[in-house]
């Protein structure tokens, strides 16, 4: 119950985010942001932007904000990766987080992380994870996960 209210508010959260930041200004929020040539993991990456980018929103299409940047790229990146507020670097005595990496984001996202997943795995000590396990382990580079898609001929909504 309690994994669903936090899905349910940062659906709320993020489409809020979305809304707001149309036709706005928008910093990035991750390390390392990646903007593609459409708006979908699997597209082509045209440039990368590091933490505390300011871009220009140009539009949005189903969880994805298309960018332009101080330089004038421009691009499609995932909602997860900004922020409506200005991101501000200051110099301190110590090394500091600049941000969450993408998965991070991802499960974040999804209200899945680390404490989450130790309680659930706590409260279902019978259950196997040995597969999921095993799963978080595996990689694709995006020309397999392109393949797999056109031969199962699976696309997304909005057919991207």
């Amino acid at each position: 119950m309690a994994r669903i209210r936090i899905c349910v508010v940062a659906a709320v959260l993020l489409a809020a985010t979305v809304a707001l930041a149309v036709a706005g200004v928008m910093s990035i929020q991750v390390r390392t942001g990646k903007l593609r040539t459409r708006p979908s993991f699997l597209g082509q990456v045209t440039a990368s932007v590091g933490y505390g980018d300011r871009v220009t929103v140009l539009d949005e299409k189903s969880g994805w904000i298309q960018v332009r940047t101080g330089n004038g790229q421009t691009g499609w990146i995932h909602n997860s990766a900004l922020t409506e507020k200005k991101v501000v670097l200051n110099a301190g005595q110590g090394d500091v987080a600049t941000g969450a990496s993408g998965s991070e984001l991802a499960l974040a996202g999804k209200g899945f992380n680390d404490e989450v997943e130790a309680e659930f795995r706590s409260e279902n000590p019978d259950l196997d994870y040995t597969w999921v396990d095993r799963m978080e382990t595996f990689r694709l580079t995006p020309e397999q996960a392109r393949r797999f898609l056109a031969t199962g001929k699976i696309a997304s909504p909005g057919g991207e």
